[in-house]
Order: C-alpha cells, then structure tokens, then sequence
C-alpha cells in the first residue's frame, strides 16, 4: 500500500496527528498527518518491566506479546489500578526474573546504538535463552497474500511499520501497526494469545520491512514456521531461521519472492 491509499479500516483515534508542513519546491503550507509515538510502560505486579515507543491503540496485545517473547509467562493485560495514562498491567501465570529482563532490555538498547561487536554478542544471547523453540515441520505453505488492507494508519501519515498473521491458505488473520517494526508484531502476537492460537504451527507471519535477528527471534519463539518480509533480512536473521527451522522469505512483492532457509516448506 502507498500512503494516500484507502485501507478498509479507520486508523485507531490516537494513531495520528496532524502537524503543519511547508512542501517544496512547491511552497504550499498545509496541515500534514503524522504517526504518533509516545512511551508506553508495561507493568507487572504494579511495577515497571519496560518502557517502550510505540503508536498508542491494542496497548494490551503489545504488553501481552513483548511478555511472552521475553519468555514471562502470561495470562492477559489490562488497566493498571491507578488507571495511569500510557500504562499497561500484565497478569503473569508464574515467576519469572525481571533483572535478567532489564539487564537484555538495556543491551539491546545500548547495542542497537553501538554496533561493533553486535553479531558476536547477539549469538551469544540466542545460545543462552532458556527454552530454545522446537524446530518446525509443518505443511507445505507460505503466505502470499498483503496486509495492506489493514493498515489504516500508515495510508494516512505513510509512518507505520506492520505485520500480518495468516492461516495456512494465505488469508489474513488479523494486521497490526507501530511506529516500530518489533511493536507491531508484539500486537499479533499479543492478538494471537488472546484468540488461543499460540504456538503458531500452522500461520505465517508477514511484515512490512526488513527482517532482523529479533523479529526471526520472536517468531521463533511463538513457533512461527514461515517469516515473510517485503525487505530484505540481514546475516543473523537468515543465521537464526536456518537455526531454528523456520522459512525465510525477503522482497516479497508482485509475485517475486527470495527464499533464504527451509525450502521444503514451500509449494512448487
């Protein structure tokens, strides 16, 4: 979808702003749509895990979605008591270590801005999770259907990353968008917790961008056994799907498709 393109839904009421913007080399002045991001901070027994950036709208499927990914056991989300704005409580099934979630949290920021060192140091970290995902053997599918129908808000500011759930015939399940890539899929996830889909044996995954080690990781996680991007993945993404048997598929657009791992899966 291009920015200006209806999409089938209204955006979320708080997804976009409008700010006023000078447009060259014509010199019109006039009102412009922006995607809002503001901080959201996630909560467990009234005290906060993380904070992360994200487009405000399915605040409880993002907290959800980021819990299960850091492997904290999860039992939904909700107002926090206090009803805090840009606040969300998480339910947890069981105990779980928090300053080991921190401390990964605050590596991967710091690693995300100094990069050298990072593959060594993210290789690292995917031989020590504590439960390593089961590799997938399922049928013989991918998803080719777009996404682009539900994204509402990126029609109207062209500011949001998504990412898609489908079954196994390629249908889309439910779309989810966010100023960041790793936040839209933290709300499918989230979504398919709710609706008892988790693990995801039998539906793809599709996102709107690139594909990096986290997303593969997420997915891993969930038991994703198909990643579909219309970008391109980087060495560690295609490193961790090989990994962890998942199909891999880049550059996804008008029928053309790069194939990186688990050829097997796919129908010919």
């Amino acid at each position: 979808m291009t920015r200006g393109e209806r999409a089938t839904e209204a955006p979320p009421p708080l997804a976009a702003s409008t700010a006023f913007v000078l447009r060259l080399p014509a010199g019109i002045s006039e009102t412009d749509r922006l995607a809002v991001e503001e901080p959201l901070e996630i909560r467990i027994d009234g005290r906060a895990v993380a904070v992360t950036m994200r487009t405000p709208g399915h605040d409880e499927e993002l907290a959800v979605g980021f819990c299960l990914s850091e492997g904290i056991p999860t039992r939904g989300a909700r107002l926090p008591d206090d009803f805090a704005a840009n606040t969300v409580e998480v339910d947890v099934d069981g105990p779980f270590d928090r300053e080991a979630v921190q401390r990964k949290l605050l590596y991967v920021v710091v690693m995300r801005r100094v990069r050298q060192g990072c593959a060594r140091s993210c290789r690292g970290f995917r031989s020590s999770r504590r439960k390593r995902p089961a590799r997938s053997a399922r049928p013989r599918c991918i998803a080719t259907g777009q996404a682009s129908r539900g994204q509402a808000a990126f029609a109207a500011t062209g500011g949001l990353h998504a990412t898609g759930l489908f079954d196994a015939a390629g249908s889309p399940l439910c779309v989810r968008e966010d100023v960041g890539r790793h936040n839209a899929m933290d709300k499918v996830i989230g979504w398919a917790h709710a609706a008892g889909l988790l693990p995801l044996r039998d539906h793809p995954l599709c996102v709107s961008g690139r594909l990096s080690f986290e997303l593969v990781q997420k997915a891993a996680v969930v038991g994703c056994p198909v990643l579909v991007a219309v970008g391109a993945p980087s060495s560690l993404a295609v490193e961790l799907a090989q990994d962890r048997g998942i199909t891999l598929c880049g550059f996804v657009r008008d029928g053309n498709a790069n194939v990186y791992t688990e050829l097997w899966r796919l129908e010919t």
